[in-house]
């Protein structure tokens, strides 16, 4: 057998073997899927039309509240800073949230049995559209429904250990969306956290796949003055929601 022969054949079988997937119905093209813990900025950018948007005045009515902190919140506070402040740029990510995250979000309370919200850790959350898939579990989600989550309103997503996906931004903004288009809302409030850094973010829709998204300055949670800052933006965020759930 000449190679040309041979070369010849090896079409004919590769192109029988095309036609019976065709037939098969394996052929379908797959939606690309991703996970909302490994998606990066040129992911996200190549799906949707987003940008970020740098007036900060947007926060202005979030973070010029008159929330007041007690003696022993404040107290709280600062043996949480004494105790993890030295170890908090080595910590993972369950080192971070058991050590300190926690009992600062325990502080705020989001869970309500009158109000029939709580926050939820590693909630599974879908999204998906003609072109794309997102999923995954979110790190921390506030949500109305006390045994089952049914609407989520705000986002936190911890810091990454990995290099290569080391960047929460994308993957808090991925979650906003998927929240803000299953909710069908124009705007969604999140965070994210890296090491002892906190920033705030505000999604706002604009039309079919294009989105503008708001970061805040970055607030130093080792910082008593920062971190009762946080505290009483989450608290902010609480009694927000408390008011969407009860309308």
């Amino acid at each position: 057998m000449t190679e040309e022969v041979e070369l010849r054949l090896l079409k004919e079988i590769e192109a029988l073997k095309q036609e019976i997937r065709t037939i098969k119905g394996e052929n379908k093209e797959t939606k690309p899927s991703y996970q909302y813990s490994k998606i990066r900025d040129s992911d996200l950018e190549g799906l949707v039309d987003i940008e970020k948007n740098l007036d900060k005045s947007i926060f202005k009515q979030w973070f010029e509240h008159n929330i007041s902190i007690d003696s022993s919140t404040e107290a709280l506070f600062i043996t949480l800073i004494q105790e993890n402040e030295l170890l908090i740029e080595s910590y993972s990510e369950e080192d971070l949230k058991v050590n300190f995250l926690v009992p600062v979000l325990n502080k705020v309370h989001f869970k309500s049995f009158k109000d029939n919200i709580r926050d939820f850790y590693e909630l599974s959350l879908r999204y998906e559209t003609d072109d794309f898939i997102f999923s995954g579990t979110t790190d921390f989600v506030v949500s109305s429904g006390l045994v089952k989550s049914k609407t989520p309103y705000f986002f936190i997503q911890e810091f990454k250990r990995s290099e290569e996906y080391g960047n929460p931004r994308p993957q808090l903004l991925a979650e906003l969306i998927s929240a803000v288009e299953l909710n069908h809302w124009n705007s969604i409030k999140g965070a994210y956290i890296i090491g002892a850094m906190w920033h705030f973010v505000i999604l706002e829709k604009l039309e079919k796949n294009k989105y503008q998204y708001f970061v805040s300055q970055n607030f130093d949670s080792m910082r008593i003055d920062d971190l009762k800052t946080i505290y009483a933006n989450l608290l902010f965020v609480k009694n927000e929601i408390i008011v969407m759930v009860n309308k």
